[in-house]
């Protein structure tokens, strides 16, 4: 049984900094382009970044470029979120997500992810 089990959220200040994780059991996807993904209240979820099967390539969605990083640790499984200068407006639910096709770009089309997280709840306070 594929899982992807989210970790690392909770509550900062704005301006602050926060690092998720997000680990892979049940099969590898080290051949695979991840992402992380939010959804504020009330809201659409939405791409945040998204990083390709070597790391070498990675997305990001306009409203966290220069603020967010994501990287990848082939070797566990594992992908991670960076999260620096974060605003009241990065509050959400960040789901990780998993595309199944080998060697795809990294991409924001939440469609071609096949698994995803439980999620982490991500709270900014201004």
């Amino acid at each position: 049984q594929v899982q992807l089990v989210e970790s690392g959220g909770g509550l900062v200040q704005a301006g602050g900094s926060l690092r998720i994780s997000c680990a892979a059991s049940g099969r590898t996807f080290s051949s695979s382009p991840m992402a992380w993904f939010r959804q504020a209240p009330r809201k659409e979820r939405e791409f945040v970044a998204a990083i390709n099967w070597s790391g070498g390539y990675t997305v990001y969605a306009d409203s966290v470029k220069g603020r967010f990083a994501i990287s990848r640790d082939n070797a566990k499984n594992t992908v991670s979120l960076q999260m620096n200068s974060l605003k009241a407006e990065d509050t959400a639910v960040y789901y990780c997500a998993a595309d199944s096709r080998p060697y795809a770009s990294a991409h924001s089309q939440r469609e071609q992810y096949a698994y995803w997280g439980q999620g982490t709840q991500v709270t900014v306070s201004s």
